[in-house]
């Protein structure tokens, strides 16, 4: 298989190490048995954060997961090493999501699932980073239109129609898709995993009108937030809740104690359904979330602060950020990246142009096109017909730091590993 890379990157062993050694340090200390008369430590029969079959690691492990529609090409690129890895062909694919370890791509036949075995475990005072085999874990029954939503615990997915199942997240972890749960009720948007529980926008109401509902893990419902979001479209999980589009801005649904409740974040103003934030994409674990305003502009949505500020760019075909202090990351179609600062409005870098074709070829079905994926160091831009892939460091001036040359066009991109 074909894979040239160019550099242009510091190696980064040393901070490897140190962090290797932090993470050792602070799970040792939770696996010492302080209770032996001697105060002797007595290692556990089972290390600390040890999962069968995957290698704990001190970074990040960051995988991408590319394809091309139209061939069915499939690879797996890790940014660690640098390497690629062929998996089975899926042609036709009309989109491609994940959930921080696997790859969803809904096809005519179903929603193949892509185990790209790479992700994060948060325990909140420390984290774990894991890589494993990569391997196909099953399709599900839903097919185009299918939004899948998961956390570490559950899989939801939610057909065009608005029905709802749910699978165990450990029957994927183990290769297969397992029995689902039908979740009751037709659903507006997706159904998205939250605190323990399943959040969603229902249409049971008398007027049709969507109205968030809440469940929990066993499909029951429960004591839910009165609030409706009209035309719903586009959702995101942010540390201070999940974050609903709808035509008058933003709801957030947020828990307390197992309490939930709902805030409005409006638009300063009515909009054109032309201008409002229809799909949000953002650095996972960040607050800070970016959508198109139009053919010229992006929003950016700061749920911390509950403000949404207007970003007014070159013609856009993607955006995202990194969120606090980081710039806006902007594909405009001339073809390069452009910097923006948040804050101010105000250009602040830009790259020569990254890709090969028409950058606007691909928008409007299904995200077969170029897209910005963002981490906590680095942005990663998929040029398809140029076969590669970028890798943009995004606080040294949107530099190039590495481009990856591939075999295929990469038309469907996301980073796995979150």
């Amino acid at each position: 298989m074909s894979l040239s890379v160019r550099r242009n990157v510091t190696a980064g062993a040393p901070a490897a190490l140190v962090a290797l050694a932090l993470l050792t340090a602070g799970c040792a200390a939770q696996d010492d048995d302080t209770s032996s008369p001697q105060g002797s430590s007595t290692a556990s029969a089972t290390p600390h954060g040890y999962v069968e079959g995957a290698q704990e690691a001190a970074e990040q492990q960051s995988r991408l997961v590319l394809n091309d529609p139209v061939t069915g090409d499939t690879r797996t690129l890790d940014l660690i090493t640098g390497r690629t890895q062929l998996t089975s062909r899926t042609t036709g694919a009309t989109d491609l999501t994940t959930d921080g370890r696997f790859g969803y791509f809904p096809t005519e036949d179903g929603t193949r699932v892509l185990d790209a075995g790479t992700w994060t475990v948060d325990h909140g005072d420390h984290v774990h980073y894991y890589r494993a085999a990569i391997r196909d874990a099953g399709k599900l029954p839903a097919g185009p239109g299918a939004r899948v939503r998961g956390d570490a615990a559950v899989t939801a997915v939610t057909d065009e129609d608005g029905r709802a199942t749910v699978y165990r997240r450990v029957d994927l972890e183990e290769g297969r898709v397992g029995s689902p749960r039908t979740l009751p009720g037709t659903h507006a948007g997706a159904v998205v995993p939250y605190a323990e529980h399943l959040l969603t926008l229902t249409r049971d109401g008398s007027d049709g009108t969507p109205k968030v509902a809440v469940y929990d893990r066993a499909g029951g419902r429960v004591r839910s937030p009165d609030a409706t979001c009209e035309d719903p479209a586009g959702d995101a999980v942010t540390r201070r809740g999940v974050v609903f589009g709808c035509a008058d801005g933003a709801l957030l649904v947020r828990e307390d104690d197992g309490h939930f409740t709902a805030e409005r974040i409006p638009y300063d103003r009515g909009l054109p359904a032309g201008e409002r934030a229809s799909s949000f994409r953002h650095r996972a674990g960040s607050d800070t979330l970016t959508a198109p305003a139009g053919d010229r502009a992006v929003w950016v949505l700061d749920v911390t602060e509950r403000t949404w500020t207007r970003v007014e760019t070159g013609p856009v075909v993607a955006a995202n950020t990194a969120g606090e202090g980081s710039p806006l990351l902007v594909l405009e179609t001339d073809g390069a990246l452009h910097g923006y600062d948040i804050a101010t409005g105000e250009p602040v870098a830009r790259t020569g142009r990254l890709l090969t074709g028409d950058p606007r070829e691909g928008e409007g079905t299904g995200g077969r096109g170029p897209v910005i994926e963002v981490d906590r160091s680095r942005a990663y831009l998929n040029d398809p017909e140029g076969s590669r892939v970028h890798e943009i460091d995004y606080n040294d001036g949107l530099r190039v730091a590495r481009t990856f040359d591939l075999d295929m066009k990469p038309a469907l991109m996301v980073e796995t590993g979150r």
